[in-house]
């Protein structure tokens, strides 16, 4: 029996108990309200079209026109129409102007669906060469160590990336940030720094090497250190300021006494911050 047309996709209406005695009543069925407020909601299943499905079709058809296949489609202020959940519209577009000089396109899109009106929607934007750069997926502060949460790759138009910036998260998580960066803004490789292994004030393995012996005391780290970094050592069994290669977390490396300028009560001695 058919009632009258569906809702769009993914969209729904109500009738009423009075538009639904009519309908009885047209239909010959002898059903009255029996409140008064008898109501059936109409809901059609539906989903958004995928931004992947109308840059496919588009792609060829401007791959036509001179476009290079190899560039993104950028499209501008794209709104997904909704089509029925089932089997995948037809695509097409028509009446398609392109540009090649400023690589800017203009198109209508068709969408044709089972159970759904012919669907026409204008597009536009331009074809592009894109980069994937890191961006910061909230608003970070300096100093604090990159995790997954923090940063997400995005693709962006090649043209708005500055030189020096991230492009691999392997290359960020984990990475101390030198300065506050806020949401959405891409890092700059030279905010990245090595994660502290030794922070200063804190108790550190001073290890000392010599003619193949090693041996291990308790010493107190007076700066911060990534690995690899050179800083000051005060070594708690003697009192004495040492210069020393971190190399590990909480392990420096003796590498011989400090310069006097940086041990603590010398003239001239110099804080280490």
């Amino acid at each position: 029996m058919v009632l009258g047309p569906a809702p769009a996709p993914g969209r729904r209406f109500v009738v009423e108990s009075p538009q639904l005695a009519i309908i009885a009543r047209d239909n010959g069925l002898t059903w009255q309200p029996l409140a008064g407020d008898e109501r059936v909601v109409v809901e059609r299943p539906g989903r958004p079209l995928a931004r992947e499905e109308v840059e496919a079709v588009l792609r060829a058809e401007l791959s036509a026109l001179g476009a290079d296949p190899a560039l993104d489609i950028e499209l501008v202020n794209f709104q997904a129409p909704m089509v029925p959940t089932g089997p995948d519209p037809r695509l097409a577009v028509e009446g398609t102007e392109y540009d090649a000089a400023s690589r800017r396109f203009a198109a209508t899109l068709v969408v044709l669906a089972d159970g759904m009106a012919t669907l026409r929607q204008r597009l536009s934007g331009r074809s592009v060469a894109m980069r994937e750069v890191v961006v910061a997926a909230r608003s970070l502060r300096a100093g604090e160590t990159l995790g997954p949460r923090d940063v997400r790759a995005e693709r962006v138009a090649a043209e708005r990336v500055r030189p020096g910036m991230a492009e691999k998260l392997d290359r960020v998580i984990g990475a101390r940030l030198a300065r506050n960066v806020s949401a959405g803004q891409q890092l700059p490789v030279a905010d990245l720094a090595a994660p502290l292994a030794v922070a200063r004030d804190s108790a550190v393995e001073l290890v000392h090497e010599s003619a193949g012996l090693s041996l291990a005391t308790r010493g107190k780290a007076l700066s911060d250190g990534a690995p690899g970094a050179v800083i000051t050592v005060l070594n708690l069994l003697n009192g004495a300021t040492l210069t020393g290669e971190v190399i590990g977390p909480g392990r420096v490396r003796a590498l011989g006494p400090a310069p006097a300028a940086a041990q603590p009560g010398r003239p001239g001695a110099v804080a280490q911050r």
